[in-house]
C-alpha cells in the first residue's frame, strides 16, 4: 500500500513538473510575440548598432543601393569629412561616390576607419561630432534644444543650409481599421488624451504609442510636432495595438511590403507629391550643417554643388524631395 502511495505521489510530481514545463513555455511565448518581438530588431548587429545595414550603403562599391553617379567635379586637397542621420546616409554616402575620390573612404570590420571622410554615427553623435571639430558637415534633421544647448556651451555657432524635404509619418499596423488622423487626433495619442482606438473609429484596443530615444533625430521630430504638449509615457506601451513615427524613406519599403501603413494626415497621404506642393501637414526641410567658424575651402564648393541640378538628383533618387 506504501508503495502504491509513493508511486501516486511521484506521478503528481511529474505532473506538476510537467505542468510547470508547459506553463513557463506558454508564458515564455507571451512574452516574446507580446513585447520582445516588438522592440527587438529582426536583423544583423550592424543594422542593430547603426540603424541601417551601412555596408550595404558604400561609395565605389559595385553593389552598393546607393543612387550612383559620378560627377565632373572631383574634390581635392582638405577633403570635408561628412556624417549625419541613418535615414540621410544613403545620400551623403551617393555624395561621397558622386565627387570624393575612391581612396578617401576607409571602412573595415563593420566601422568606418577614423582616417576615412565618410562617418555614420546617426544624428547624436553626428551633431557632437560637428560640434567638437570631429567632423566637418553633417547632414540631419533640425537640431534638438539639447543638441543647440551643447553648441552653446562649447560656444560654437552652427550653420544650417537646407538641401532637402521629408515628410514625418505615423504608422500602424496594416489590419488596423484606421488610416486618417487629423494632427490634433495624434497629438492627443502622445498626450495621453486618447488611450484606446475606439476613440478614434477604430476597434476596442489600448493603444500602445510607442517612441524613440531622446535626441535621435525621429524623437526631436514628434517633440516639434506636439508643439508644447507634454508627451505622456506612462502608459503600457507593451499591450495594446501600436502606433509608431518615422520619416517617411525609413518606412516606404516596409509599407510597401505590407507590413505596416502609414496614416492619412487630415486627409492627406505622405507620398512624395504631397511633400512637394506642401499639402501633408508635417514635412519639413533637412539641412547640411557646419560650424561657421570651419574655414575647410571644399564645404562651400560640395554645398554648391548639392545644391545644383546633380545633387538634387541624387537626393530625389533616394526617395527624398528636393529644394
Amino acid at each position: 500500500m506504501g508503495g502504491k502511495t509513493k508511486k501516486e505521489g511521484l506521478k503528481k510530481q511529474l505532473c506538476i513538473i510537467i505542468l510547470s514545463v508547459l506553463l513557463f513555455a506558454i508564458l515564455d511565448f507571451s512574452i516574446y510575440h507580446i513585447f520582445t518581438r516588438r522592440v527587438i530588431p529582426d536583423t544583423s548587429a550592424e543594422m542593430q548598432a547603426k540603424s541601417v545595414e551601412v555596408s550595404e550603403y558604400l561609395p565605389f562599391e559595385e553593389n552598393s543601393k546607393i543612387v550612383k553617379m559620378r560627377s565632373e567635379l572631383t574634390l581635392t586637397g582638405d577633403l570635408p569629412v561628412l556624417d549625419g542621420a541613418a535615414a540621410l546616409y544613403p545620400v551623403f554616402s551617393a555624395f561621397v561616390n558622386a565627387v570624393y575620390p575612391e581612396n578617401s573612404c576607409i571602412f573595415q570590420d563593420g566601422n568606418f576607419s577614423s582616417k576615412s571622410c565618410l562617418q555614420m554615427n546617426n544624428t547624436r553623435g553626428a551633431y557632437q561630432g560637428v560640434v567638437d571639430g570631429t567632423v566637418d558637415l553633417i547632414f540631419c534633421a533640425a537640431p534638438s534644444d539639447d543638441q543647440l544647448n551643447y553648441a552653446k556651451e562649447k560656444g560654437v555657432e552652427l550653420e544650417l543650409v537646407p538641401i532637402g524635404r521629408e515628410a514625418f509619418v505615423f504608422l500602424v499596423n496594416k489590419n488596423n481599421p484606421v488610416s486618417d488622423l487629423t494632427t490634433s487626433q495624434v497629438q492627443g495619442i502622445y498626450s495621453g488624451t486618447y488611450r484606446n482606438w475606439a476613440e478614434l473609429g477604430g476597434e476596442p484596443k489600448r493603444i500602445a504609442a510607442l517612441q524613440r530615444n531622446e535626441g535621435s533625430g525621429s524623437q526631436t521630430a514628434l517633440k516639434s510636432f506636439m508643439k508644447g504638449k507634454e508627451l505622456k509615457t506612462d502608459y503600457n506601451t507593451f499591450l495594446g495595438s501600436a502606433i509608431g513615427f518615422s520619416f517617411r524613406y525609413y518606412v516606404e519599403g516596409i509599407v510597401s511590403a505590407g507590413n505596416i501603413k502609414m496614416l492619412s494626415l487630415n486627409g492627406v497621404y505622405p507620398n512624395k507629391e504631397n511633400i512637394r506642393n506642401g499639402s501633408y501637414p508635417i514635412s519639413d526641410f533637412f539641412y547640411a550643417v557646419y560650424r561657421k567658424d570651419n574655414d575647410n575651402a571644399n564645404i562651400p564648393v560640395l554645398l554648391k554643388w548639392i545644391l545644383s541640378e546633380e545633387g538634387q538628383r541624387i537626393i530625389e533618387e533616394s526617395g527624398y524631395v528636393g529644394v
